[in-house]
């Protein structure tokens, strides 16, 4: 394999991971920073105040987008296996 296949494969996994991971990060710094600015308006500092909203939206992302992120993740996948028989020389 030559350096250039091996950094063709790290860059396609790792932009493959950054859109698989973009969605469930974004909703968790824009409910971070709601969160937080609701914190700093009604002065409450309890953890459950912080902790449930996010899990909330974790989830509620994940599961919205899990379809998308595995039909993402299949089509790598295939890709990759797909272009076995160039990298075994």
């Amino acid at each position: 394999m030559t350096p250039a296949t091996v950094t063709d494969l790290l860059h396609n996994a790792f932009m493959t991971t950054f859109w698989i991971g973009l969605p469930v990060l974004a909703a968790g710094f824009v409910i971070g920073i709601v969160v937080s600015l609701a914190q700093i308006l009604t002065s409450i500092q309890d953890s459950s105040f912080s902790t449930v909203p996010r899990l909330t939206v974790f989830l509620g992302v994940l599961l919205f987008t899990m379809p998308w992120m595995l039909a993402r993740m299949v089509s790598y996948t295939a890709t990759l296996f797909g272009d076995l028989g160039r990298f075994a020389h």
